[in-house]
């Protein structure tokens, strides 16, 4: 069976998860991030989901999208309620799961066309 390799051309794609960094296509970020389709936006300030607050959602919010997934580092953690709030008080779904499961996700989603945003928490 011949196997090819397809990168995704209408979206930025996840290439590696590391415990303290992310690469998104061939570059590296190794500061919290917020990945959309067309964009990357370096160094969110979150650095524990734990001590998360509702603004710090803010900056996802603005992005509109139809799904957020929030990746919490090398375990899945979930920020307190309030937080979450923040994101059902306007409709927005959101999952928590650890970052490399939502670089998967992330992939399968970006790739049916959903407006799909991903926060990854990585430590300092």
């Amino acid at each position: 069976m011949e196997l090819s390799l397809e990168r995704p051309e209408d979206f930025l794609y996840v290439r590696r998860i590391e415990d303290d960094a992310v690469t998104i296509v061939d570059r590296r970020f190794t500061r919290s991030l917020v990945l959309a389709r067309d964009q990357v936006i370096e160094d969110w300030p979150v650095r524990d989901a734990g001590q998360m607050q509702p603004e710090d959602v803010q900056l996802i919010l603005e992005l509109k999208p139809e799904v957020v997934l929030l990746g919490t580092g090398a375990r899945q953690q979930f920020p307190n309620a309030d937080t979450l709030g923040a994101f059902t008080r306007r409709d927005v779904g959101v999952e928590v799961m650890d970052n490399a499961a939502a670089a998967r996700t992330h992939s399968v989603l970006a790739g049916e066309g959903r407006d799909v945003v991903v926060a990854f928490i990585l430590p300092e």
